[in-house]
């Protein structure tokens, strides 16, 4: 079919099935931000958007005086940015797409845009084409890529005098925005565009839907390609391919649309803080909670972290993104290529989360119980109801519950003051 630049005709189009199957992804916030590594990759505009007191104060304290962000370029080296070892990094996390921040609110490109001049990362910096390296190396080891790119640029001038007009001009969008959407989709072909700063003028202002009919009609990604839903005030959660609704957003029901579920391990930044501290990191646990929570509830989870301005992933977040990986290892079964299932999460508690695959359905419990019994009621057994423990070899024994549902006797695990932190899924076959 062909898709008219019209929301109605966009959004009938069916999102590429790898989009769902695919549930895990990583999400990389870099750019110059990662720079000054303080408060959070909108360093800029706190800086010298809003004038915040302490963001001058740490300038002051750490940079030569008459200082400009634009003097933060030539500091942003990614000298041991090795897109091999991300690669291998995403993929052992457990991974299948990642997305790659081409260009926050600052403007910054991580590639040479022939409409960002000096400022990007082959003219300036590291002097290296970030996005299509990552791409490469990606691409080697069968993941998918995905490009953040972001509509608007806080103090590009153009875009300020668009704004000026309110948004009756479109120098910016015409000169700047889309030359790079296009010029992105052209050279590196991605498998998904994650959209952004687009809240503070209407879709006609960007030309969304042209762009996006020009992607689903006539781009060489046409037929596999999957956006989110920032293209325009009051867009978000309602137009585009999946949604993505609000950073962090949980949405407590089945949504009736696919959505994305985006996270960060520093719970305070998305782009490298060097202040952070080991309390500001999710621990395995949540992590794991929030990833089980959304695809239950047929979400994709989108985890970021945020690299030093050398291209370093810190060893803490590589540890977490491994524990996420080891965890989907065991229990990946539960997870890619699920669909939910007719109940969610148990009612009595939100320990225990439900996916299932055609007949097959799991039962994923976040704690262990005490007396190694798992009372399940929702789950409707029959004579033939087979249980195993993703990870453990074996049947496992259960009887029909008293009330309803059906109570599993679990592996005796071996004792321990602190139960055991992580979430393990149960297969059951033959239940309604």
């Amino acid at each position: 079919p062909r898709y008219r630049p019209d929301w109605a005709s966009l959004d009938a189009r069916p999102l590429p099935a790898w989009f769902d199957r695919a549930k895990v992804g990583v999400f990389v916030h870099w750019g110059v931000f990662s720079v000054p590594a303080w408060g959070s990759e909108w360093f800029w505009w706190h800086w010298q958007g809003e004038h915040d007191a302490a963001y001058e104060r740490f300038v002051r304290r750490r940079f030569p005086p008459g200082t400009s962000y634009a003097d933060f370029a030539p500091r942003f080296t990614a000298h041991d940015f090795q897109p091999r070892q991300w690669a291998q990094l995403f993929q052992r996390a457990g991974a299948r797409y990642v997305v790659l921040t081409t260009k926050h609110h600052e403007g910054f490109t991580n590639w040479g845009s022939p409409v960002a001049w000096n400022w990007n990362s082959v003219d300036t910096g590291p002097h290296r084409d970030l996005v299509g390296e990552l791409g490469e190396a990606l691409r080697e080891s069968n993941l998918r890529y995905g490009l953040y790119h972001s509509l608007m640029e806080w103090f590009n001038p153009l875009y300020l005098a668009d704004k000026q007009s309110g948004f009756k001009t479109q120098s910016f969008v015409l000169k700047k925005t889309m030359p790079e959407l296009y010029d992105l989709v052209l050279r590196y072909k991605p498998d998904l565009i994650w959209s952004d700063g687009d809240w503070e003028a209407p879709d006609s202002y960007w030309n969304s839907t042209s762009f996006l009919a020009w992607l689903y009609n006539n781009s060489p990604v046409k037929d596999a390609v999957v956006v989110n839903d920032r293209w325009g005030r009051g867009c978000s959660c309602r137009h585009g391919g999946f949604y993505n609704c609000a950073d962090k957003y949980r949405p407590g029901t089945l949504p009736d649309h696919k959505w994305e579920m985006c996270s960060s391990l520093d719970k305070l930044s998305w782009g490298y803080r060097s202040n952070m501290s080991l309390a500001e990191v999710m621990d395995e646990m949540s992590m794991i909670e929030e990833l089980v929570q959304t695809v239950s509830l047929g979400g994709n989870y989108l985890l970021n972290v945020g690299p030093t301005k050398e291209g370093v992933i810190a060893p803490i977040f590589q540890e977490r993104l491994l524990a996420l990986g080891r965890w989907l290892d065991t229990n990946g079964e539960a997870i890619y290529e699920s669909q939910p299932w007719r109940v969610q999460m148990e009612n009595t508690t939100d320990t225990v989360w439900y996916t299932s695959k055609g007949p097959v359905v799991f039962a994923i419990f976040l704690l262990w119980p005490r007396d190694s019994e798992l009372h399940l009621s929702s789950p409707i057994p029959s004579p033939g109801t087979q249980v195993t423990l993703l990870g453990y070899s074996g049947t496992l024994k259960w009887q029909k519950s008293p009330g309803k549902g059906m109570l599993i006797t679990l592996p005796y695990m071996l004792p321990s003051p602190l139960p055991p932190q992580s979430g393990w899924a149960v297969k059951l076959e033959g239940v309604k």
